[in-house]
Formats: structure tokens, sequence, C-alpha cells
């Protein structure tokens, strides 16, 4: 076991001083570039670092890669760290099992590999066949599947791939019955699936992109194609585009018996309009069944002429509705189950008229088993507090849910709809002793008195001395909620006497579309402010103090991290803001950043927009002369989703407007993206990175 040595001396905290007092950063190039909203002009000297292709950019990457490596390479913490994590994460992780025209198939991992495998079985718990192998697609892991589809008639399988992180994705397609890999091969497809019909499938794509701007240039006017199997790319079907607007997404789908297709379109609003079409009807066409793109409309099953349909319209916290293929539109749907206290997440459709419906109250699952008329019939019993995903289908007798917690890693169970019961049909050998951890929700207060939760999970008999070592990770938008999960991840952290903190902040959909929108727009600082106060509220109630808190984002929460930083760099010892929106002036300028424009909205709406987004845009707010926290900023060569820029001239900017003896460090990844997919050997060095290079300067020792 590790012992936990907290060192907050004077001594321990000079001496990573020091190490931070000898780092010389290169100088970024710049410019003159000055930019005029509205009236203000607003100075962008480092707006050569947008340019990710040239030869400066290159040149200051590398020289600030070497600073970051240099550091980290003398911080003790790091290497302990990273044999830690490779004894803790080597465990095998099994996955739920699904059907298939037939076939079982299962993902597992054997504990260390970068990417899972999918596996076929003839029954459930037959013999395991190796059926698709991601880690045979690159040497070192960074080929990542993104999406996998069957064929209807169970001929063809299809999975999509991204290569080094990029949302860029290319599909391929196998023969099922002989593992063969045709010779069909889709690129520059993106935020796509392989949706079958007869012999071939649709996807959505872009044209190719000018080379060199691969990874930056804004995608417009996204296309809708048809493929058949065996022939080439080339010869694809044009199905849909709308080049009228292009700063939205098209997509389609269809129903197992192939009778009903759906259009979405989206990217106007909060949520996207949905069409249908009826197959069975000789040249018919779509028709619109919604015209309110600021909810959202997602078909669930397709039973006869009947479309089940999950929705938030008319009821922020969604409800379940039904309509007639034959009179779509949605002043004909009816309701068939309302509106509850929790928000309805998702719904499977069982044999026997039955449904589970999946609810989050306060970020945790609620499961419910319901009849296909809407009637609640009982509650499914879950072993704590924490995350459940149901899958199964009307057309097979088997159920099974995976359930999570943040001391719970990933456990299969079978489920019987006809008894209630469940019970473990996989579970993981962790070589953690989990049962001498806990986690406590509570719910703090934020600025404008409204609550926010908190779960903290530590060691048991935790002492509120008010200086342990915290990590407090927020995200707060989008709608997009992160409920309990186990990460081996945070286990060496937390054997060191860490407290890791999630606080479930407005702007996510942990209670709805209300909960939503109160985090967006000219009401984004709700967002910072439940961060802030949550901070405080482990500083007040004696968990931590400032000397020995962290806080962690990315993406949408790197912005909360950069803003929250810049709003009150006094409040935190170490600050990692990863792959962040940083310049929130012209964030939508590239790749598909316009798409976040109906939470943040943009520079060019109105001057009162432009004013409040320049006023916590974490690069426009930084300030000369100020001392902010020791600060490891995280970005990758291949995001194409956050162009590293954002994180370039942030991570530049800070580094000129530091006061203080704290480092500004920036870890540029290589071959990697956003995040998803990344192989598992570079989430272990990325952690080793982060979670080092917090305690080091925290003057936490590890044993």
């Amino acid at each position: 076991m590790i012992k936990q040595i907290l060192c907050a001396s004077a001594l321990s905290l000079t001496a990573a001083a020091v190490h931070a007092q000898q780092l010389h950063y290169p100088t970024p190039p710049t410019d003159n570039t000055i930019d005029e909203y509205f009236g203000v002009k607003v100075s962008d000297p480092y707006r050569p670092l947008e340019n990710d292709t040239s030869a400066a950019t290159a040149a200051w990457v590398k020289a600030e890669n070497a600073v970051t490596n240099a550091y980290l390479a003398k911080i003790p913490q790091r290497a302990k760290y990273l044999k830690r994590l490779r004894q803790v994460v080597n465990y095998e992780k099994v996955y739920a099992p699904f059907k298939k025209n037939g076939k079982w198939y299962v993902y597992r991992n054997n504990g260390l590999q970068n990417q899972s495998v999918l596996y076929q079985m003839d029954q459930l718990g037959g013999e395991q066949r190796v059926f698709l192998d991601p880690n045979s697609l690159s040497t070192d892991g960074t080929v990542a599947v993104k999406g996998i589809s069957f064929s209807n008639d169970g001929r063809y399988f299809a999975y999509v791939i991204s290569r080094s992180g990029s949302d860029w994705e290319e599909i391929y397609v196998k023969d099922v019955a002989t593992g063969k890999l045709l010779d069909d091969h889709i690129v520059w497809a993106k935020f796509t699936n392989a949706t079958w019909r007869g012999d071939g499938f649709y996807y959505s794509a872009y044209d190719a992109p000018e080379k060199g701007l691969e990874t930056s240039a804004k995608n417009e006017v996204q296309k809708v194609y048809y493929h058949r199997i065996g022939t080439p790319q080339s010869d694809d079907v044009l199905f849909y585009q709308n080049p009228a607007q292009p700063l939205r997404f098209y997509g389609v789908g269809l129903n197992d018996e192939e009778t009903l297709m759906f259009l979405t379109e989206s990217g106007m609003d909060q949520g996207y309009n949905l069409y249908v079409r009826d197959l069975r009807v000789a040249d018919s066409q779509f028709i619109q069944m919604t015209a309110d793109a600021s909810k959202t409309y997602s078909p669930v099953e397709m039973i006869g002429d009947s479309i089940y349909i999950l929705t938030n319209q008319g009821a922020p916290r969604y409800r379940l509705m039904v309509a007639d293929v034959r009179k779509p539109g949605m002043t004909d749907w009816h309701e068939v189950v309302g509106e509850q206290d929790g928000v309805l997440q998702d719904v499977l459709f069982l044999p026997a008229d039955r449904m589970i419906l999946t609810y989050s109250k306060d970020n945790c699952t609620e499961a419910w088993l319901y009849s296909v008329k809407g009637e609640r019939l009982s509650r499914i019993e879950l072993p704590t507090f924490g995350s459940a995903s149901f899958s199964g289908s009307r057309k097979q007798d088997e159920c099974f849910f995976s359930f999570t917690s943040y001391t719970v890693p990933t456990t299969i169970y079978r489920f019987d709809p006809a008894t209630g019961k469940s019970q473990v049909e996989s579970q993981p050998k962790v070589n953690v002793r989990l049962n001498d951890y806990t986690t406590e929700m509570v719910f703090c207060t934020s600025k404008d008195g409204t609550k926010v939760p908190l779960f903290l999970t530590y060691r048991k008999g935790l002492k509120r001395n008010g200086k342990n070592p915290v990590m407090l990770y927020g995200y707060g938008g989008f709608n997009i909620c992160y409920p309990p999960s186990f990460s081996p991840m945070r286990i060496p952290f937390l054997e060191n006497g860490g407290i890791y903190a999630y606080a479930a902040l407005r702007g996510g959909g942990e209670y709805g579309e209300s909960w939503h929108l109160a985090g967006t727009k000219l009401q984004k600082q709700n967002v910072f402010d439940d961060f802030i106060s949550a901070a405080e509220w482990l500083i007040s109630e004696k968990y931590t103090d400032s000397n020995h808190l962290a806080i962690y984002g990315g993406s949408n929460g790197g912005l909360l991290v950069g803003a929250c930083m810049t709003q009150r760099p006094d409040l935190y010892r170490v600050c990692i803001p990863a792959v962040g929106v940083m310049d929130m002036l012209r964030y939508h300028k590239f790749t598909i950043g316009w798409n976040w424009a109906p939470d943040y909205g943009t520079s060019a709406d109105s001057p009162e927009m432009f004013e409040y987004l320049k006023g916590y845009s974490p690069l426009h707010t930084l300030k000369p002369g100020v001392s902010y926290p020791s600060t490891l900023v995280t970005t990758a060569d291949h995001d194409d989703r956050v162009v590293p820029a954002h994180s370039f001239k942030f991570a530049a900017r800070l580094q000129e407007c530091q006061s203080g003896k704290s480092p500004v460090l920036i870890r540029i990844d290589s071959k990697a993206g956003h995040g998803s997919g990344k192989p598992l050997a570079k989430q272990m060095e990325e952690q080793a990175d982060i979670f080092g290079f917090l305690l080091h300067e925290m003057g936490v020792k590890m044993k």
C-alpha cells in the first residue's frame, strides 16, 4: 500500500518554486493583428500560432515540449504514478454482450490493450472468436474504432475508424461469414455511422479539405451519400445536401425492417429537426415532423406505424411520445410517459410489451420497468448510486445492464424483466482494495443561491484537516452529464490521500433543459460561479486549502478552468485546462466550432454578446503582473474539434503575464486528438504527467 506523506511545508513548496524559476520559455511567433468588433479594437498578437502547420509554430511547439518534458522528467512523483497506474489499470474489462443476426458479440480488454477487442460467439457463454481487433490496425494503438453497424440481412459489417484522434473518419466493410475485409473504403466522413439499406449504406461527409488545413479549416456543407457494396467511393450517390445552410449537420437513420427512414437536421440551435419518409410507399418524400430546433427528438423504437420518440418538447426533463407515420406532424403525437422528477435519458423496448426507462436523479441513474402503454410497473434495484446502461431488444429475451460508480468498476448484470431480479454476469477483479474508499454526495451553494451537487471520493477515515490534496473536476455545458463512473487513473491519487471531487455544474443536463440553459450564452458566468463556489466550499469545510487544491477540466471544461483561474487565481494551487476553448472571440471560425454557438453565442451576434464573451474569454482576461497558479495546459496535434491554437495562444499569453514563481507549461501530444479513442498507453502517460505535476506542485510525495 502506498503511504501518504503530506509536505506542505515552506521548504517543499520553495523547492518546487526554485524548480519553476529555472524555466526559460521559448519566444512564440507574433504579429500586429488587430480585429475590430462593433467599433472595439482587440489585439491578437499570437495570431501566427493559429497556423499549426507553419515552420514557426512547429519550432515553438518543439521548444515548448522540450521545456515541459524536462520539467516533468525531474518530478519523482510522475514515474511513481505511472508505475502504479500500470498495476491498477491491468485488469480484464468485459462489456455487455449484444446480439446481431443470430450471433452474439462482446467487447473485452485483457488489461493493458490500447483498444478493446470485439469477439463473436455462436451463443451466450460459447467460444469467443476475435471478430475485430482495433489493435491490429496500427502499431501504436492510435487507430480507434468509433462505431460499428451490421447490415440488416446479416451479410456485412461496417466499422468507422479515426486516426490519431482526429474527427475525420473512414469506413471499412467486412464479410460477416468469412471475416474477409472488402475493398470498400470511405474517406473524409465525419460525425457519422454506416446506416444500412439493402446492399449499401448511407453516411455523412464533407468535401476533402485543402492540403495543410485538414485539422483547422471550417467544415461547411455536410452531405449525405449512399454507398453500394463493391463500388468505389467515387460512384457514391449524393443523397442529400443543403448548400443554403452550410453550417448544419445532416444524418440518415432507418429502422431494422427498412420501412421507415429518418433525416435529422441540427447545428442551428440547441436541438434539431426530424423528418420521416415511409419507404413502403412508392416515390415517398420526407415529411417534416418537427419545427422547433431548440428541442430534441430521438426516435427510440418503431412498431408498425407507430414511432416512439424521446423528446424535451414541452417537458424540460423529457418525456416519451408516440407518432403515427401516416400523420407524423407533432400536433398529432400522443404522450406515453409524461415528465417525471428525474431526467428521462433512455428508453429500451423489451418483449412482452415491456420497456425500461432510465432517469438521471441528482446525476445518478434510476431505472424503472414500464408497460408499453406507459404504466409504471416496478423499480429496478441498482447496487448503489452510480450509472447504469441497459442493452437488449424487443426481439430477444436476454437483457443486460452495465453498472459503475466512483468505487465500483464496470460490472455487467443480467436482468430478468419477468421477476425484476438481476444477477452478476461478469465482474472485474482489480488489484485495489476498493472497500477502503467511499463516495459522498453533498450540495454546495453557488453565488446566486443555487444548490450544486458535489461528489467526493476518498479513502475512509480521511481527516478534514484543511490540507488534503484535492482534484476538483467539472464540465458544465452542452446539456452533457458525467454520472459517477470508475477510473483506475485516479486510484494512485486516492491512495496518496487525495480527494477526487466532481461538481455537476449548470450548463450540463443533470436537471434537464432549464439547468442546461441556465449556463449558456449571457448566463455562462453561472457555470464559473458554481465551480468557484465548489472550490470555496471544499476549503471552508476543511477538506483542503488553496495550497492543495487543483482544478481540472477538458474541452468546455478546459474553458471552465481557464475562466476560473483568471477570475480567481488566488483560489487554486494547480490548474489543468485540457484541450480547452480559450479564445471565445474566434472559436467559431475553426472546423465545427460554429456548432457551439447555441451554447456560447458568438462575437458577431451583437455588441452585448461580444462584450460578454470578451469579459470571460480566458485568452483575453489574462493580465500582466498577476501571480497565476501552477498550470499545465494540454492539447494535441490532431485535435480538430477544439483546435490546438486555443491552447497555444493561451499558454503563450499566460507565460508572458505570469509574475509569480509557479510554472506555466503546455503539453502538446503527438498523434492524438480531442481525447476520444486515445490508446491506453497514451492515456496513462498523460495522466501520470497531470497527477505527477499536481502532486509535485502541492508538495505531496509518493512512496
